[in-house]
Parts: structure tokens; sequence; C-alpha cells
């Protein structure tokens, strides 16, 4: 092969790697656009308490960014999310640990986990506010029990998943539990706790709107309703898009999280 060969077939994949991006890039957008163009074009018809235009709306978006006394509701709404993530995960992965190892631990948990998941959002809410005082510890409440049995499941499922064959041939090399956690448990389970930081990132956002809607004197929960209360749908759709800014934020980190961490594996164990 000359020369010249090589560096066209090194062009040649370049070109190919900056195509693939490109579809990425197009695949990625098309869709917000789409609904985007829906949104404006039915706009032009409806009566701007229905369908404000998007350029207000993105104003609108703009004044709560650069305005602190609105930041702060987002601040406060994007910590209660984090916190209540972080709570109902240590406490989930820490049930995980004992129902794996334990069977009756599993049986006698797994029924109510089980009975918390048919609980719906709301009457947690009307629990909380009848059991606790303060709204901070009210949202709290709310945000783990409602995202408990999703970290619980997922992070049982992971370690029950766990192949026998490779934890019987670490074991061989009798590691302590520091080695053995990080060279089998940590990467066994880890892809299945990003994903359920990612599903439960969502329901979380979710969750702590209709807490702060019933019980809040701040946050974007709070601020919804203050739009409700005046039918402005472009303040509503700019307090939504908040929400939505966090967590695709937030996906998109624990997106880059994972192709740094598992960017070891081979691309069909990424992708079929």
């Amino acid at each position: 092969m000359t020369m010249a060969d090589g560096d066209y077939r090194e062009e040649w994949a370049e070109g190919g790697r900056m195509a693939a991006a490109a579809r990425r890039a197009v695949t990625s957008v098309l869709p917000f656009v789409v609904v985007a163009g829906v949104w404006q074009f039915a706009a032009l018809f409806f009566p701007p308490y229905l369908f404000p235009s998007l350029i207000e709306v993105f104003w609108r978006c703009v004044a709560i960014l650069t305005d602190w006394a609105q930041s702060v509701d987002v601040l406060a709404t994007v910590l209660r999310i984090l916190v209540g993530l972080t709570g109902a995960f240590v406490v989930g992965a820490v049930l995980a640990v004992f129902m794996a190892r334990s069977t009756g631990i599993k049986d006698f948990l797994v029924p109510i986990l089980n009975l918390f998941q048919g609980i719906p959002a709301l009457s947690w809410v009307v629990f909380a506010i009848i059991w606790f005082k303060g709204i901070e510890p009210r949202i709290l409440f709310i945000m783990v029990v409602t995202t408990l049995p999703a970290f619980t499941f997922q992070v049982l499922g992971a370690l029950e998943g766990m192949p026998r064959d490779l934890t019987e041939m670490v074991m061989s090399f009798r590691p302590t539990r520091a080695k053995l956690f990080r060279s089998l448990v940590l990467p066994a389970i880890l892809p299945d706790i990003l994903t359920a930081w990612k599903v439960n990132l969502g329901n979380a956002s979710r969750v702590v709107v209709v807490a702060e809607l019933v019980g809040a004197t701040g946050g974007v929960g709070y601020q919804l309703l203050q739009q409700q209360q005046v039918f402005d749908m472009a303040g509503a759709l700019a307090w939504t898009l908040q929400l939505v800014f966090f967590v695709l934020i937030v996906q998109a980190i624990i997106t880059l999280v994972e192709r740094i961490v598992f960017r070891y594996r081979a691309p069909t164990e990424r992708a079929l």
C-alpha cells in the first residue's frame, strides 16, 4: 500500500466519522425542531393564553435566569430533587444489599416496596402535610418515598445479576473487601445504577412539582401555581422549561460519565 492510499483511507475514515456525528446531531435536534414548529404554527391561530409565541416564552426564560429572585426558586427545586434522590439512593442501596444477602429480608421488604409503588404521589403529599410541619421535611419525605422502590429494585437486580462464574473466579484470588467491591461489584452494578438515576430523575422532577404545588411557598411548582391563577401560559411554559433544562443537563452528564467509565467496553457491548 502506498502512502497516498494510506492518506486516502484516513481521510475516508475521518469523513465517515464526521458524517456519523452530523447524523447524530440531526437526529437529536430534529424532534425538538418539529415540536417547536408545530407549537409556533398553532400560535398563529390561537390566542396567547392557549399557545403563546415561542419568542415570548424565550424571553420569559431569559428573565427567569437573569433575575436572582426568580432563579432562587429554580435552585430551590433543583436542590430538593438532588437531595431527595441522593437520600433515596443511599437508603435503597443499603436495603438492596441486605435483601441480596438474606432471602428472609427480601421476602419481607419486597411486598412493602411494591405497596409503596402503588401509592400515588399525590397521596404521599397529603400524608406528608399531615405528618410533618416544615415544608422541606415534607418535600424530602415525598421525594425519598416515591423514588426509593425503583432505586432498591434496580440495585437489587444488579447485585443478583452478577455472573456467578465470574464471582467465583474473583473469590479464588481471596481479595479484600475493598478490592472485591472495586474490581467486581462496582463494575457489575454501575450500569444499572446510572440507568436508575436517569429514570428516577424524570420521576423526581414530576413529583417535586406536585409537592411544591400543594405545600410550598417557593420553587418551580409554586411558580407554576401562580401562573395558573392568572392564566399565563407563557410563564407556565417558561417555568416548566427550567425543569426540562435541568433534567437534560443532568442526563447529559450521566451519559458522559457512562462513556468515560465504560470506554473499555467494545462497541458491541454498548449497543446492538
